[in-house]
């Protein structure tokens, strides 16, 4: 397996020594090249003595290199080095090279080799934290993201500009694993049907106000993308406002009962069900025709939704896998625990939301998964790494719910 490790111009581009070397004792053949302001932080030589290989740092040939009488000094060795590699890992990924990738700039060797490689691209953003968060940057990413680019979320914590919030390049065994799982391209969910709910639900009051949570549907979202990268056919029923993921068939919902009605059409293909979405226990009695004007205190009286889990459990065919989540702020396992027996889901995935650095709307996610017999912890990472673990572990499941079956 060759990897083009890409660095650019941060001074976390140390770091991608470290990261080189962690790919080669993975069996990983590895070349660099870098940006120009690449250089100013680590010189060309760190990476063509620790790889062996020669770096690339321009389009442009050097001048002793070309042929007597050519006019000039371009080199197409991008062009043959985007057809050799089996991935394109970049590493930091500054604000400016993922904005050049997202709008099809082109303008040194390593924004030309991206855009001629048809190969897997992983990108491993580190910035000021708000770099990282500026609305540009963030449009960026999704763009990426949105074309199959595999996103290993920074870390949080003191960075190198003395500001602290994420943006610290991830640890460098972490983009280590990431680029293993991105090369071995796991087939194993390959002829599954996977059925994933994500999002928070909706619940209207009146034409303008809703009863809501604070699910922003990413991890359901990144359990669709997984599965669809491991071969499955994915159906997402979301109620989340995120795009839509590549590959996926995408049902839009809004409210509990819409979303009730989706994965019970859905649930006949279904081999596997992740239940990711947040949806909500109560609903308004009557919905108000009009807008609610302010006029002193008011009463709002509420009824449950329906218990879609357990509407799954009763009516999926046999040999469907059924992976709920719980969402819990305390006593985690126990309460994690309870809900499974009650709910006689296989499997459910639980996390800690009193934690702001795995609660609703974070990037990154943390927890256990559960079955009646077992429990595996989910290492903290990004939500598409934890995604991948969870998948892990279903397909564990499938395999020893297919040998009990026979």
């Amino acid at each position: 397996m060759k990897v083009l490790l890409g660095v650019s111009g941060g001074i976390a581009a140390y770091k991608a020594a470290e990261l080189a070397r962690a790919l080669q004792e993975r069996a990983i053949e590895v070349q660099v090249a870098m940006t120009q302001s690449a250089q100013e932080f680590v010189k060309p030589l760190t990476f063509a003595a620790l790889t062996g290989k020669q770096v690339y740092t321009s389009l442009w040939s050097p001048s002793g290199e070309r042929s007597e009488g050519e006019a000039s000094g371009f080199d197409i060795e991008h062009i043959a080095v985007a057809q050799a590699i089996d991935a394109l890992v970049i590493a930091p990924a500054t604000a400016n090279i993922l904005a050049k990738f997202a709008h099809g700039l082109a303008d040194d060797f390593l924004s030309t080799l991206y855009l001629a490689t048809t190969s897997p691209v992983l990108v491993a953003p580190a910035m000021n934290v708000n770099m990282w968060q500026h609305p540009a940057t963030r449009a960026n990413v999704e763009t990426l993201r949105q074309r199959g680019v595999r996103v290993v979320e920074p870390d949080a914590g003191y960075l190198a500009c003395g500001m602290t919030g994420s943006g610290r390049l991830a640890a460098v065994e972490t983009i280590a694993a990431e680029v293993l799982a991105l090369l071995v391209r796991r087939n194993d969910l390959a002829g599954e049907t996977v059925l994933v709910t994500a999002g928070g639900t909706r619940e209207p009051i009146d034409p303008v106000r809703f009863l809501g949570n604070r699910s922003s549907g990413k991890m359901g979202h990144a359990v669709a993308e997984a599965a669809v990268a491991r071969g499955a056919k994915v159906i997402l029923v979301t109620a989340s406002s995120l795009p839509d993921p590549a590959g996926c068939e995408v049902v839009r919902v809004s409210t509990a009962d819409e979303m009730e009605r989706a994965v019970l059409r859905e649930l006949g293909g279904a081999t596997v069900v992740v239940k990711a979405a947040a949806v909500a226990d109560f609903r308004a009695r009557a919905i108000a025709p009009n807008k609610l004007r302010r006029a002193g205190a008011f009463t709002l009286e509420l009824e449950p939704t329906d218990d879609i889990v357990a509407k799954v459990v009763a009516e999926k065919r046999s040999g469907t896998v059924v992976i709920a989540f719980a969402a819990e702020s305390e006593d985690l396992e126990a309460n994690a625990r309870a809900k499974l027996l009650r709910k006689g889901v296989d499997a459910i995935v639980a996390n800690d939301i009193s934690s702001a650095e795995f609660g609703f709307d974070s990037d990154r996610n943390a927890g256990l998964f559960l079955t009646a017999e077992s429990m595996v912890v989910l290492d903290p990472g990004s939500k598409r790494a934890v995604a991948e673990r969870i998948l892990d572990q279903v397909s564990t499941l499938q395999q020893s719910m297919t040998r009990t079956l026979r």
